[in-house]
C-alpha cells in the first residue's frame, strides 16, 4: 500500500489518535490536530506539532514506529488503524508544516498561539510518513 492510500482515511478529519509506546511496552494514545498537503488528492505526509517537553515527544524520540487512526476530540477512534513513522522536524519543513496547521484550524490555533507566546515551552513539528 502506498503512502496516499494509506493516509486516505484521514481525509476530511480533524482529529488523528496517536498511539506511541512507553519503554515498558505500554501503548498511549493522543488525539492530535494534524494537516497534510496534497499535490493530488490524499497527502503522502502528515504534520502535528505538541509542545517539547511532553511525553509523547520523548516517547518518539526512544521509538519513532507509531500507529495512528482518525478519531473525534475525545480520542473515540472512528477507523483503521494505520503504521507510521514520525520525524521531528526543524527549519523549512517545520514552518511548513506549521502554516498547514494554521490553515486548516483557522481561527482556533492561532487564538491558542495568543497564549504559547507567553509559554516558554518550546513548540515541536513533527511529520507522519506511513511505514
Amino acid at each position: 500500500m502506498s503512502e496516499s492510500q494509506a493516509f486516505a482515511i484521514f481525509a476530511g478529519q480533524k482529529y488523528l489518535s496517536l498511539e506511541t509506546v512507553r519503554k515498558n511496552g505500554d501503548a498511549v494514545r493522543t488525539p492530535v490536530w494534524f494537516a497534510g498537503e496534497p499535490p493530488v488528492g490524499t497527502p503522502e505526509t502528515l504534520y502535528f506539532y505538541t509542545v517539547g517537553d511532553t511525553g509523547k515527544v520523548k516517547r518518539i524520540r526512544n521509538n519513532p514506529g507509531v500507529r495512528i487512526a482518525p478519531c473525534d476530540i475525545r480520542g473515540n477512534v472512528k477507523g483503521a488503524w494505520v503504521e507510521a513513522r514520525v520525524e521531528i522536524l526543524s527549519g523549512g519543513e517545520a514552518e511548513r508544516g506549521m502554516k498547514l496547521l494554521d490553515r486548516k484550524y483557522l481561527p482556533w490555533k492561532q487564538f491558542l498561539g495568543l497564549f504559547a507566546m507567553f509559554s516558554r515551552r518550546e513548540r515541536v513539528v513533527m511529520a507522519l510518513h506511513a511505514a
